[in-house]
């Protein structure tokens, strides 16, 4: 118990100190622009995708950084977060018409994450973006894939026809 009872208090104080250190290259990252695919499983690895709520970092042109918390599918295998891409800006313009109301419709990239922590102090004013931009998690790639529709296909595509049959998707290069 004596163990259990130390450790526990090495936890509590490392969780009470105020450390923050910028996070390697972890995820990959697709934006989806299918209202009808859900990716209720993986286009990499056909493994289930769950739901987690994560903190996004996006960039709006100009120069406007903007941190969403937002429920998206998440393959734990492949390190694959999946966003969808209405939801998505819908988030964002009801956030920047509050804000800054000027980059409404404005070109936007997803650049990475930020911890659940980050995003509260921001959120709460207690840390600036440009403060908070020093701790974002870049995607190590962003991903596209495309659909590819069930069906026949000419003996010259039966290769793609049998790789499309059984994965009804292939990543665009």
């Amino acid at each position: 118990m004596l163990i259990v009872k130390v450790m526990s208090e090495v936890a509590k104080k490392a969780m009470s100190e105020d450390v923050r250190k910028p996070h390697k290259n972890r995820y990959y990252f697709f934006l989806n622009p299918y209202e009808d695919a859900a990716f209720t499983r993986c286009p990499k690895c056909e493994s289930p995708t769950k739901l987690r709520k994560i903190a996004l970092a996006i960039h709006i042109e100009p120069r406007q950084l903007v941190f969403i918390n937002k429920l998206c599918r998440y393959c734990t295998k492949c390190e694959l977060i999946i966003a969808m891409k209405s939801k998505l800006e819908s988030l964002m313009v009801s956030c920047c018409e509050r804000m800054n109301p000027d980059v409404v419709g404005n070109d936007y990239i997803t650049v990475g994450t930020v911890s659940h922590k980050d995003w509260l102090d921001v959120k709460k004013a207690a840390i600036d973006n440009s403060e908070a931009a020093k701790h974002i998690c870049i995607f190590k790639n962003i991903l596209n894939f495309e659909l590819v529709p069930g069906g026949w296909y000419p003996d010259n595509r039966k290769r793609r026809r049998i790789w499309a049959n059984k994965r009804r998707l292939a990543v665009r290069n």
